[in-house]
């Protein structure tokens, strides 16, 4: 993992950018000891009471840096699998004096399957995914059975797995896999009751502006060409 933002640079340890003394390697017997990599993010902000929520694919920060500020009672962990990206959102956080949102330089689905324990995120942002269009990239994507398992695993109850998108592809390949998770058949790899989730409308934030669902980077760079978005919440059934 690289921590440092160039120029001569770094990330004030402890502030913004969660470093290795937080995020230890993962151990050499994980799939025999799968627990064994678990630890508690929440324990990374000043106050670990806190409600936990997790934004999947940070980009420039534009999101975090709007609901940190409207929601200051909330901690918020970005994960950016892109060092630049992550450079960029966690340097904006910082020069913003931002106390509950923290920025993770990993690949969030691992981050999710292997870190997490149960039950303490209130909300996952999913928004803009990568697409992956090519269909030997399919297993990119990070809508998959596996990522929903672990979703609905690091959910409390009630929480919610919120998704926008402009890709009408890829919200046809979510929609496949979240008609398993909102249904009442078998969903691999899912040990709970089913359904899994309820499907509901996606609401927008108040920090989004007029006619956004989100007000991210990509969403106004999409809006702009012209792009359709597609959106949806997943609610973690009780």
């Amino acid at each position: 993992m690289s921590f440092g933002l160039g120029r001569g640079r770094a990330l004030e340890p402890g502030a913004i950018g969660v470093g290795p003394e937080e995020m230890p390697p993962l151990p050499d017997d994980l799939l025999a000891n799968p627990l064994g990599a678990r630890l508690n993010p929440r324990a990374w902000f000043p106050d670990p009471s806190r409600p936990f929520e997790i934004e999947i694919g940070s980009g420039k920060g534009t999101l975090l840096l709007a609901q940190s500020a409207a929601q200051p009672a909330t901690n918020f962990l970005g994960i950016e699998w892109a060092g630049e990206f992550y450079a960029y959102a966690a340097d904006r956080l910082r020069r913003a004096g931002v106390a509950n949102a923290r920025m993770l330089h990993a690949d969030a689905t691992e981050f999710l399957r292997w870190r997490c324990p149960d039950a303490i995120v209130r909300v996952i942002h999913l928004y803009f995914s990568d697409p992956w269009p090519k269909s030997r990239h399919h297993k990119k994507r990070v809508v998959q059975d596996s990522f929903l398992c672990d979703a609905w695993r690091v959910l409390e109850a009630g929480g919610e797995l919120r998704v926008v998108t402009d890709h009408d592809e890829l919200w046809a390949w979510d929609m496949e896999h979240f008609a398993r998770w909102c249904g009442t058949g078998p969903t691999p790899g899912h040990a709970g009751a089913t359904p899994a989730f309820d499907l509901l409308a996606f609401e927008a934030p108040a920090t989004a502006g007029a006619d956004e669902l989100v007000g991210t980077n990509f969403e106004r760079k999409f809006r702009a060409e012209g792009r359709g978005f597609h959106a949806c919440v997943l609610r973690k059934r009780g």
